[in-house]
C-alpha cells in the first residue's frame, strides 16, 4: 500500500515511519512543512529506503497537496500534522486554528476529491485516520473514571480546543459524504526523539546542564503515558484493520503524577551520569505557577483497542522511562541541532 503521513517529521509521525519502513512492505510519502518541532533527522535511519520519500509542504495549501496526492496516489492516510504544545497555544492560538482545523479542512477536501475519483476496489480500500488527543475530553478531576470513546468533549485550551474542531470537522466528512475515517485519541507520548519543549526532555536536558526543573503548581497533575512505539504501533493497526467511523482510544496504563515522572528522571540520572559536584538532580526541582487552565487528569480507558484489534502496550513506565533517558544520554547532538535557537527551554503559556 501507499501511505501518506501528515506531520511525519514530528516526534509521532516520526515513530509511525520508522515503524512502517522497518516492518511492512508499505511504501511512505512524508508531507510536513518542517516547523521548528519537525526534524528530518528523526528519520535518517529510514531515508535512504526506496519505499520512503518526503516532500515539504504546508497542509494550508490544497493545490499542491492536489498534486502529491496524484503522484503518489494514496491508499492510506494518517493525518498527524498538528501544532501540539498546550503552553504555545496559550501564548498564540492564531497558528494552533490555522493548522489545526482550516489544515485539517484543506486536507480532507484534497482527500476527499482524491478519493471520489478512484475505482470501486481503491475506493473500498481508502481510509483517512485522523489522529487526535485525550485533551480533547477535558479534565477528569476529582474521579476515578476514564475516558472512553464515548466521553463528551470539554476541551480547556486553545490547543485541545483546536483538536476538537478537527475531530468533529473529520467525523462530519464522513456522516455527510461517507467519506472513510478513523479517529484515534491517545495519551501523552514520550520517547525519543522528542522536542525538548515537553515535560520529559525538557527535565532531562535540563537536569544535564544543571538548570531548574520547573513543575508547574505542586506537581499533582496526573498523565497517562505512553511509549511513542507503542503508539506508532497501535496507530498502524488502527489505519490497516481498524473499521470505518470508527473512534480508537490509545492509552499506556501508566497514570502518574508529573512529580512523579520528574524525580524518576531524576534516580535514573543519578544513576547514569551523577553530578560532578555530589548532589543529586532533585535538588534542581523548582515548583512554578501554574499553567492557565491545566486540567488535572487525564486517563483512557484503552479497552476497546485491545478487545477488537488485538493491541497492548508492551513498555511499563518504568521500562520506557529508562530507555527514554538512555536515549538522550547517547543522542545529545541531536538535541543540540533540533533546537534551532529560537527556543531556549524558557517557560511559555503564562498569559
Amino acid at each position: 500500500m501507499n501511505i501518506l503521513v501528515t506531520g511525519g517529521a514530528g516526534f509521532i509521525g516520526s515513530a509511525v515511519i520508522r515503524h512502517i519502513i522497518n516492518n511492512t512492505n508499505n511504501k511512505v510519502l512524508n508531507v510536513d512543512k518542517l516547523t521548528y518541532a519537525g526534524n528530518l533527522e528523526s528519520l535518517n535511519d529510514i531515508d535512504k529506503d526506496a519505499r520512503y520519500q518526503f516532500k515539504k509542504i504546508d497542509i494550508c495549501n490544497a493545490e499542491i497537496l492536489k498534486r502529491a496526492f496524484k503522484d503518489f496516489q494514496p491508499n492510506l492516510i494518517m493525518h498527524l500534522a498538528a501544532e501540539s504544545h498546550v503552553d504555545r497555544s496559550i501564548d498564540g492560538p492564531a497558528e494552533f486554528i490555522n493548522t489545526n482545523i482550516l489544515g485539517t479542512y484543506h486536507l480532507l477536501e484534497v482527500a476527499r476529491q482524491y478519493w471520489q475519483t478512484l475505482d470501486d476496489l481503491n475506493k473500498q480500500q481508502f481510509k483517512f485516520h485522523h489522529i487526535s488527543t485525550d485533551e480533547v475530553y477535558g479534565d477528569l478531576k476529582g474521579t476515578t473514571d476514564l475516558f472512553t470513546e464515548t466521553t463528551p468533549y470539554a476541551p480547556s485550551s486553545p490547543y485541545s480546543a483546536s483538536k476538537a474542531s478537527s475531530d468533529h470537522l473529520v467525523r462530519a466528512w464522513h456522516r455527510t459524504y461517507g467519506f472513510p475515517i478513523l479517529v484515534s485519541n491517545c495519551s501523552n507520548n514520550y520517547g525519543p526523539y522528542h522536542f525538548p519543549e515537553k515535560l520529559i526532555p525538557l527535565v532531562i536536558l535540563n537536569a544535564l546542564e544543571g538548570k531548574a526543573l520547573p513543575i508547574y503548581g505542586k506537581g499533582n497533575q496526573i498523565r497517562d503515558w505512553l511509549f511513542v512505539e507503542d503508539h506508532a504501533r497501535a496507530l498502524y493497526k488502527v489505519v490497516t484493520e481498524g473499521k470505518v467511523g470508527e473512534t480508537y482510544n490509545i492509552g499506556g496504563h501508566n497514570e502518574k503524577q508529573n512529580i512523579e515522572v520528574v524525580k524518576t528522571i531524576c534516580h535514573i540520572l543519578d544513576e547514569l551520569k551523577p553530578r560532578t559536584d555530589g548532589t543529586q538532580y532533585e535538588s534542581l526541582i523548582t515548583f512554578v505557577k501554574d499553567r492557565p487552565g491545566h486540567d488535572l487528569r487525564y486517563a483512557i480507558d484503552a479497552s476497546k483497542i485491545a478487545n477488537e484489534l488485538n493491541w497492548t502496550p508492551t513498555e511499563t513506565f518504568d521500562s520506557g522511562i529508562r530507555k527514554t533517558v538512555e536515549w538522550y544520554l547517547n543522542n545529545m547532538e541531536w538535541c543540540s541541532r533540533v533546537q534551532d535557537g529560537s527556543y531556549q527551554r524558557e517557560r511559555l503559556g503564562i498569559k
